[in-house]
């Protein structure tokens, strides 16, 4: 499962320095300078996680293979893009293929970076974006509808999931016209499977992230523009994380020995970039189960709630087709046993069948044939 969220935020709100930042390798040229992104920068983030190295050194594995996160860098929006204003629709059509989107909003004051409505005002960022949003969704019902009049539905089938469509999208049209987001509005799954194809923008999950200045990381909720982003978020119903773009960016040129004393020093555990994901992770319900052996030890992400036979089609189809059963040990049982073998002595090992719901943190070998 490939995973990909877009950052987007108003120009000049530290979005770029974000992206650069929790990217090694990103390739945005952060300028003060609005539009300087056009092209959808994109980077491939190992999802930091510590337990599979515990597991590798349990397995004596000869390498490690992290889950992976792909953000994508989308160009500056400004107000009156989805009418073709600043980089237009062309932002748009970008943020359709993301899972999440990061909307990053500015929650700190300094002289040197102009704000591009002239002072630091988080609802009415928030605002500008959402309405953008809005109004593209908007635009697209529009010409979806006329479209569905026009046609003929060719069979039942078809014709059942038309009008699960039409009904789906005159209410959520009618959400949309009360400036509320797709993902208000209450869908069977038959309907949300029909309206899929139109990657709507308002039903995307989306995470605000809060860019504060380094010396509000330790206690944000101290900063009144991050109380704001709080409220906002959640009356919308959507994640929060705080982060400063601007420590981000200092601690990618520190070796990374010094960087856990950098970020300790500024009262603060991690770097934004592990809050960001474990963000993410929640907000699309995300667990992660791993594979351990002598050749390699490997984090696999999955949905909540995929039976035993669903997770192992993601490392394969045919191990999904061919699933005899699937002999499993949670983490912590596993690290306690000091070995798969022990493990299996000490009755932690299970062998588990086709219904079972794979658990956070589960270490996996599926039997299969094929």
């Amino acid at each position: 499962m490939s995973l990909k969220a877009g950052i987007v935020g108003l120009p000049n709100v530290g979005k770029s320095t974000l992206f650069n930042a929790v990217v090694e390798n990103g390739k945005a040229q952060a300028a003060n300078f609005p539009f300087c992104t056009i092209e959808p920068n994109v980077g491939i983030v190992a999802v930091p996680d510590p337990r599979l190295h515990v597991l590798s050194d349990i397995s004596k594995s000869q390498r490690v293979v992290p889950a992976s996160i792909e953000f994508v860098d989308i160009a500056g929006l400004v107000k009156g893009a989805s009418q073709g204003e600043g980089l237009g629709n062309k932002f748009l059509s970008h943020i359709r293929e993301v899972d999440s989107i990061l909307q990053v909003v500015r929650c700190f004051e300094d002289n040197d970076i102009v704000h591009v409505n002239g002072k630091v005002d988080p609802k009415s960022d928030i605002d500008v974006i959402n309405l953008e949003l809005v109004f593209s969704d908007l635009d697209q019902i529009e010409k979806r509808m006329e479209k569905l009049k026009k046609g003929k539905a060719k069979d039942s089938q078809s014709k059942l999931k038309e009008e699960a469509e039409k009904s789906a999208l005159e209410r959520i049209r009618e959400a949309l016209m009360d400036g509320k987001p797709a993902r208000s509005v209450t869908l069977t799954d038959f309907e949300k499977d029909a309206i899929k194809h139109l990657c709507l923008l308002t039903m995307k999950p989306i995470i605000y992230v809060a860019n504060v200045a380094e010396s509000d990381l330790a206690e944000p909720g101290s900063n009144p523009y991050v109380k704001e982003v709080m409220n906002l978020a959640s009356e919308l119903q959507s994640g929060i994380v705080t982060i400063s773009a601007q420590v981000e960016s200092e601690l990618t040129e520190l070796p990374s020995e010094e960087r856990t004393e950098f970020l300790k020093s500024l009262g603060v555990s991690e770097s934004g970039l592990g809050n960001l994901i474990r963000a993410t992770y929640s907000l699309l319900g995300l667990r992660t189960y791993f594979t351990s052996g002598e050749k390699e030890t490997k984090a696999w992400t999955i949905l909540a709630g995929m039976t035993a036979p669903q997770a192992a089609g993601v490392i394969h189809s045919d191990f999904e087709k061919g699933f005899i059963r699937a002999e499993t040990v949670a983490y912590d049982d596993f690290v306690a046993a000091g070995s798969l073998a022990a493990a299996r002595e000490k009755g932690l090992l299970r062998s588990e069948g086709k219904d079972y719901i794979v658990q956070e943190g589960d270490v996996m070998l599926f039997r299969f044939n094929v």
